[in-house]
């Protein structure tokens, strides 16, 4: 299966690293084709400008200033996002991505009746892999938008297609070095499965 892995984080030293790195190698041992795309190594730019929502319902060029981003999610059987949360959201990068890839006619079509149906029929599974800094109780006391916009929004643009999972590890800011590690092995386990 072709999988487009999403990372979102900056550091190479941060734990966020550590899990993406897992992601890949459990992935890789399954035997996956991965597409590993670091939003943060590739400067990927996640400002939405007012050109691109000017040309965000035409569809014969809203798609053309992150061609190489959609060409990716279109090849794409599967999507992994790994991510830290900050401020009960996703980075700006990664929203930003959502805003600038996620576009009419790659993620939905609107049709005359404006009604938006899904368009990433295409991908089989659907998983994202989270760090917070507070316990989860925090999280739901916000909704825990971070684990909706994988497991509601996405699933809504897949039409329910896809198994989704959801990994994320709560109150890092107190995490022991042995619950970090469970979860790394947690994960290796959880993707070389797939």
């Amino acid at each position: 299966m072709r999988v487009l892995v999403l990372f979102a984080h900056p550091l190479p030293e941060s734990f966020n690293a550590a899990t993406h790195a897992v992601v890949l190698e459990g992935l890789r041992a399954a035997g996956h084709e991965v597409d590993d795309c670091d939003l943060y190594a590739e400067g990927f730019n996640p400002v939405l400008s007012a050109e691109d929502r000017r040309q965000y319902h035409d569809l014969s060029i809203n798609q053309l200033p992150v061609q190489g981003y959609v060409d990716r999610l279109k090849a794409a059987e599967a999507l992994v996002l790994v991510y830290p949360t900050w401020c009960f959201s996703m980075p700006a990068i990664l929203k930003g991505w959502f805003d600038r890839v996620l576009l009419p006619g790659v993620s939905f079509s609107l049709g005359d009746d404006g009604i938006a149906r899904p368009a990433l029929t295409h991908l089989k599974r659907i998983a994202g892999v989270v760090t917070y800094g507070r316990p989860r109780w925090n999280a739901l006391l916000v909704g825990d938008p971070p684990r909706l916009a994988v497991t509601r929004y996405l699933r809504m643009l897949n039409a329910a297609k896809a198994r989704i999972e959801y990994h994320a590890i709560y109150d890092m800011n107190r995490a022991t070095a042995e619950r970090r590690a469970a979860f790394l092995a947690k994960l290796r386990t959880r993707f070389a499965a797939w």
